[in-house]
Order: structure tokens, then sequence, then C-alpha cells
């Protein structure tokens, strides 16, 4: 049958985002339970929750990106 390869930093990108949105989930239910986010108004927590995606993405393909060699 076919098999689809992704190349290494394309398994490494999915990887990274994957735990990092299970980090974001975990911060957020513990925040929660705390009762910290029912003091927050939902516009901010929206707000912050786009920062934080967004820092996520920009982290994962900054650290994903080819290493760039030259001949001589």
């Amino acid at each position: 049958g076919l098999r689809f390869a992704f190349p290494s930093t394309m398994r490494f990108l999915t990887i990274y985002l994957v735990g990092y949105f299970v980090l974001l989930i975990g911060a957020g239910w513990a925040l929660w339970e705390s009762g910290i986010l029912g003091e927050i108004p939902g516009v901010w927590i929206a707000i912050g929750a786009i920062i934080a995606i967004g820092l996520g993405i920009m982290l994962a393909v900054a650290s994903s990106r080819p290493a760039i060699t030259t001949r001589s």
C-alpha cells in the first residue's frame, strides 16, 4: 500500500504543537479549578488564549526550522 512519509521536522512540529496545547489545556483547567478564571472577564481570557496559541505556533516553527548549510 501507499504510505505517506512526513519529514522529521514536520513530525517534530506536530508533536511540539500537541504538547503545547496539552500544556495550555492543563494550565487552563488548573486556573478554572482554583477559581481564578471565574474572576477574569471572558474577553481577556480569549485574548490570552489567542496570544498563547500564537506564541506556541511561533516557537514551534522557529524550533523546527531546518539548518541551512553552505558548500564551499
